[in-house]
């Protein structure tokens, strides 16, 4: 359900729900700058402009682009210099948590890990079946 919470923004209180993570207040403010930088780059020559010069021209923290661009609202095939940061890395990304090369490092380790798992439960089936005899 509803979850009664500070503002991240303001530390006002307010009712969290599905789709704001802020008060009323802090989210108007919210919807008019993001109408500010999808105004800025709606037009052509501003489409490829990067993060850092959309925050120079439109004033807005760039926390809130690699927001807006994380939840869908700023989409990178039409703006192809947005993205936001690599959960591990921080390398700009335009989808998913991790970049390819954190994925690709991510994914060595668990074939690791279950390669040392598979030997070490061979081992261990490898003690237990041997036969003696007298």
């Amino acid at each position: 359900m509803s979850e009664l919470l500070n503002c991240p923004e303001c530390n006002g209180l307010f009712i969290k729900s599905q789709f704001r993570d802020t008060c009323e207040k802090c989210y108007k403010e919210e919807e008019k700058k993001y109408e500010e930088v999808y105004t800025f780059l709606r037009k052509r020559e501003n489409r490829a402009a990067s993060i850092e010069r959309v925050v120079e021209v439109t004033g807005v923290a760039e926390q809130l682009i690699h927001k807006w661009v994380r939840k869908g609202r700023l989409q990178t095939a039409h703006f192809p210099n947005m993205g936001y940061p690599c959960d591990k890395c921080g390398k700009i990304i335009p989808k998913g948590k991790l970049c390819g090369q954190c994925t690709n490092e991510l994914t060595q380790d668990l074939q690791r890990v279950a390669s040392e798992e598979a030997f070490e439960e061979k081992k261990k089936r490898s003690q237990h079946s041997a036969y003696y005899s007298r």
